[in-house]
């Protein structure tokens, strides 16, 4: 049986992991290249995986680089649904939760949904993406840029 000690640290781990998206999405939406990187390890990966090739960008310098490019025209306006978190050890979990996404230049028209699937880990006090992939699921048919 675990102690309340134990108890209420897994209870602080995982809100602060379930945190973590939320900042996410909401510096995707302030446009805040500098505290999104912040959020992922020195040398965290972020995949999308694609119907046909995979592509993984890796590091805080090309994550930044990375989301400079996908920011861009359609001003992606993302809403984190359904978090669910697998606590690892004292410093690692695994994660899923699933997005919608609309476009602030397009009038808040719906562009796609898809999942992330996460790794987490402990930095010091502060928990922090390791692994972020993204799977979509659908895009509307001619919400691609015009």
């Amino acid at each position: 049986m675990k102690t309340s000690e134990q108890l209420l640290t897994e209870l602080l781990d995982r809100e602060a992991i379930r945190e973590l998206p939320i900042r996410y999405c909401d510096c995707v939406w302030r446009n805040d290249l500098t505290g999104l990187v912040d959020l992922f390890t020195a040398d965290a990966s972020f995949i999308y995986q694609g119907r046909e090739r995979e592509t993984t960008t890796k590091g805080q310098v090309d994550l930044k680089k990375m989301y400079e490019g996908a920011l861009g025209d359609v001003n992606p306006r993302p809403y984190i649904h359904n978090h669910v978190v697998d606590l690892k050890g004292a410093n690692s979990a695994t994660g899923r939760c699933y997005v919608e996404l609309r476009s602030f230049s397009r009038a808040m028209e719906w562009i796609g949904s898809g999942y992330y699937e996460d790794e987490y880990s402990k930095v010091g006090d502060s928990w922090k993406f390791a692994s972020r992939r993204f799977v979509p699921i659908g895009t509307i048919a001619g919400a691609q840029r015009r």
